[in-house]
């Protein structure tokens, strides 16, 4: 098999996997306006078919490459969408709240979106790449930023019920079940954002001889990280719920965004790759 074979079948597999994550989106759209929650297995399979097909995107292009896809903007972007498609899937399953498809598939249609809009092109990893820490300090970050896009999708449906009478009337979670899954969500994501953060510090040790150099995404994770850290301390030493909770998680999860494509298409950066 030669490359125009890797190239051809990534192509098709990623194409599948946008129209399939639209398809589960308008559906999941449907469920929520037409309150018919017997259509949340339909959605649901279509979504994992959606995943199933990134997933073999991804491995494709590994294997076309001849090392792990996590190396420019275009494969970080994709594989910051499978990780909200993991997590959302999990949570699917644990809690069979098909409503809550409608404000999270949203952001993982424009993640795979913003990946569909970079350049494709296989490189070479770079020198300050050529690392073990690569797998590891990447895939804390794609499950952390998953988690905490599930997080941000739930409160912004917890935003909605309590600035929206049409919000309210539609077949939404009660308040309490989608605060407290935004929490959990939060924790998960603030635990693997702590472990992104270190390995990426051991990392630049070994890269480029210092642990911290203030680096714009070094420091736009730090920023997130303490939004995350005051989120956290407030709802264990306060108690803190409800909306101010929930602009927590949307704040933050923007943060995250723009640590990744705000830094990388605005700043200049170490962390910048194309």
């Amino acid at each position: 098999m030669n490359d125009k074979f890797f190239i051809y079948a990534e192509n098709a597999l990623f194409a599948a996997t946008i129209l399939l994550y639209f398809i589960a989106m308008a559906m999941y759209f449907f469920i929520v306006a037409t309150k018919n929650e017997k259509r949340g297995g339909v959605a649901q399979r279509i979504l994992t078919l959606g995943f199933i097909a990134h997933t073999l995107a991804i491995i494709v292009r590994g294997i076309g490459a001849g090392r792990v896809p996590l190396a420019n903007q275009y494969e970080f972007a994709t594989a910051f969408a499978w990780g909200i498609a993991l997590f959302f899937i999990i949570y699917m399953k644990k809690y069979k709240l098909n409503s809550i498809g409608a404000f999270i598939a949203p952001i993982l249609f424009l993640i795979i979106g913003y990946a569909a809009m970079q350049n494709r092109t296989v490189r070479p990893l770079m020198p300050a790449l050529q690392s073990g820490w690569l797998v590891i300090h990447v895939s804390m970050a794609v499950i952390g930023y998953g988690a905490f896009a599930v997080a941000a999708g739930v409160s912004l449906m917890y935003l909605a019920k309590r600035k929206s009478a049409r919000a309210r009337a539609l077949a939404l979670p009660s308040d309490a079940e989608l605060d407290s899954m935004s929490y959990k969500a939060v924790k998960v994501g603030y635990l693997f954002l702590t472990l992104c953060i270190i390995t990426g510090a051991i990392w630049a040790q070994y890269a480029w001889g210092r642990y911290w150099a203030w680096d714009p995404k070094e420091t736009w994770s730090l920023i997130t990280w303490i939004i995350y850290t005051i989120y956290l301390h407030q709802r264990f030493r306060k108690g803190m719920k409800d909306t101010k909770a929930a602009w927590f998680c949307v704040v933050g999860f923007l943060c995250v965004v723009f640590t990744y494509i705000g830094v990388n298409n605005l700043l200049p950066s170490l962390h910048s790759y194309v």
